[in-house]
């Protein structure tokens, strides 16, 4: 078996040459002009020794890069779903992307002045643990009147830079904690700015999001389903997927890890505890916890499952 799956990496990648145990191809992820991509065929791994982009099995690099037929042929190892089922799956009819509009009160936290209305606003975010480079990337901003008077807003744009969501949070102790606009929660929050070559974190809400890092996307504190905007966007780009849902939220996060196994995506859950929350957690924090993640694979969910009805 090891010659044929030698066979469709070199249709795809090149000729390599053999380094002990292992193949050193280029590396498509960065393009260096020497062979540093180390592929393991045996222990189904695979390092670039450049760019570090590494894996833990090799059919992400075939359904990556490889052709269709070269996707079939390598599904004939692994056992995993056949790829003509992706041809089609998502073949739904394009609908208008939605768009929405900014409150008319908003004001800008990323400017260098900040009017004083915004000092209750800085004060509630630095509480939070949240700098200004985090606003910065956020696009964070605040209202101190009319709707959403006393409120952080965060803005969501989609893949064209267009504001399609927004949240916002009382930081003077209203109810409720968060009014948001009345539109769909179908969008991938901050779709613009999501690097979907590399791994993504899922967590529930923005600010969340915003302790974890630039590549995280929020749930919005609903489900993913498999029509969901999110979830076709992590199958169609093979995205490697951490999930770091609050520990209350473990059945969602079981449901949404048995249908992204079911399609063969990379998983890892990570173990909040002995947090109740990610916004508790410094980045730091998340980081050592992010380390020691747990590879998903459909008997550790079952296990994981069986634990959560005990």
């Amino acid at each position: 078996m090891e010659s044929r799956k030698l066979k469709i990496l070199k249709e795809i990648l090149g000729k390599p040459y053999k380094s002990r145990d292992e193949y050193l191809f280029h590396c498509p992820y960065c393009s260096h002009h020497k062979k540093k991509l180390s592929v393991n065929i045996e222990k189904n791994v695979y390092k670039c020794w450049v760019c570090d982009t590494r894996g833990a099995n090799l059919q992400r690099l075939v359904r990556r890069f490889g052709s269709f037929k070269q996707k079939q042929a390598w599904s004939s190892f692994e056992a995993q779903i056949d790829y003509s089922v992706l041809e089609t799956l998502f073949d739904i009819p394009k609908e208008e992307k939605q768009t929405v509009e900014l409150p008319p009160e908003f004001i800008s936290l990323a400017n260098k002045d900040t009017p004083p209305t915004g000092f209750m606003a800085r004060k509630y975010l630095k509480e939070r643990g949240i700098n200004k480079k985090d606003i910065i990337w956020w696009k964070m901003g605040y209202c101190s009147s009319g709707e959403y008077e006393n409120r952080i807003i965060i803005p969501s744009f989609n893949d064209d830079g267009n504001p399609d969501y927004f949240i916002a949070r009382t930081y003077v102790g209203e109810y409720p904690k968060y009014k948001n606009p009345p539109v769909g929660r179908d969008i991938i929050f901050n779709d613009l700015f999501v690097d979907w070559t590399s791994d993504v974190v899922l967590v529930e809400g923005v600010l969340d999001a915003v302790k974890v890092g630039h590549n995280a996307v929020p749930l919005l504190g609903s489900t993913m389903r498999e029509e969901s905007k999110l979830f076709q966007k992590i199958v169609k780009n093979d995205t490697p997927v951490y999930i770091a849902l609050d520990p209350d939220a473990e059945k969602k996060a079981l449901n949404i890890i048995q249908k992204l196994l079911t399609y063969d995506v990379e998983l890892y859950k990570i173990n909040i505890y002995p947090y109740d929350d990610v916004g508790e957690m410094t980045r730091e924090q998340f980081i050592d916890h992010k380390n020691t993640a747990k590879r998903m694979d459909f008997d550790e969910y079952m296990i994981s499952r069986t634990k959560s009805i005990k």
